[in-house]
């Protein structure tokens, strides 16, 4: 009886902190938030807008510098 209790307050925190963490957040935050994933890599970025019609802030990958490419440790 008392692991039933304490999975019940366990499932009850949990719902808890995540509801205080995601009280601020609005939908267009969340909503960028699940773009972050494709930010990195623009073919993958326009896919994305091209499927969903929302705007990625893509950033272009950076530039290797002269010597300082694949090294194998």
């Amino acid at each position: 009886m008392i692991e039933v209790v304490l999975n019940v307050l366990g499932v009850t925190g949990l719902w808890l902190a995540v509801e205080y963490c995601l009280k601020h957040q609005t939908a267009e935050s969340l909503d960028e938030a699940s773009l972050i994933p494709f930010a990195d890599d623009p073919e993958a970025a326009r896919r994305v807008e091209l499927a969903t019609g929302k705007s990625v802030k893509a950033v272009a990958p950076e530039e290797l510098k002269h010597g300082w490419g694949n090294l194998e440790v």
